[in-house]
């Protein structure tokens, strides 16, 4: 116990005495996880809604996505290396392409999950397809949406760490350096932040997706009502 403490110390007296290198290493880890983060969104909830209105493409886009998330991100990113060279953007490709398939999944589950009676009750009230699309189907799908992105941001601040091995940057540097040096104050001093910054992020978005889900559950009792 004595030594875990000991070390503790010694990690938290390395960040204290490398705290500028830190908050860069910081920021270039936030910066590959949140702009990677945002590109699957954009790409993966669109490909998703448009799953569930035709069979052909659910099966397309099911298994572009398995084969995206089957394939490890390193081996994406080494493909990436190639044709983007070093740096940041492979980094974010590679990134990318992990992060599709949680949100993929679960905004196919989510929309498909909207019961027939209540799809019924908002086209007997005369909606579009469109309008129903919108204003029921991802509404109440929201909830588990925001699940599969909870999922995929948790996965992406744990893969950004392999960005340092293209130049991509980011707490990996200390991580992999740690390791290279058989230095453990350094490894952790690249881990447990990613560790905490991790587990920040799962229980912010599940404070979201907590929110969501009761303000859904309230819009559905007052339109009972």
């Amino acid at each position: 116990m004595s030594d875990l403490i000991s070390l503790l110390a010694e990690t938290w007296a390395y960040l204290l005495a490398n705290s500028a290198r830190f908050f860069e290493l910081l920021r270039e880890h936030l910066t590959l996880v949140f702009v990677s983060e945002a590109l699957a969104i954009i790409v993966a909830v669109p490909l998703g809604i448009a799953a569930t209105r035709n069979d052909r493409v659910n099966s397309i886009v099911s298994g572009f996505g398995n084969v995206a998330q089957t394939v490890p991100t390193l081996a994406v990113i080494a493909l990436a290396f190639p044709i983007l060279g070093l740096g940041f953007l492979p980094s974010v490709v590679g990134l990318f392409a992990y992060s599709l398939l949680p949100i993929l999944t679960n905004t196919i589950a989510g929309i498909e999950s909207v019961s027939d009676s209540t799809v019924d009750a908002a086209r007997g009230m005369g909606m579009t397809d469109w309008e129903i699309l919108r204003k029921v189907r991802l509404p109440l799908a929201l909830p588990v949406i925001f699940a599969g992105i909870r999922t995929s941001v948790v996965l992406n601040v744990g893969s950004a760490y392999l960005a340092f091995f293209i130049g991509g940057g980011g707490l990996g540097v200390w991580v992999i350096g740690g390791i290279k040096l058989f230095s453990t104050t350094q490894l952790l001093a690249g881990a447990i932040p990613g560790a905490l910054l991790a587990i920040t992020l799962d229980g912010l978005l599940g404070l979201a997706q907590r929110r969501l889900g009761t303000e859904t559950a309230s819009d559905r009792t007052a339109a009972a009502a």
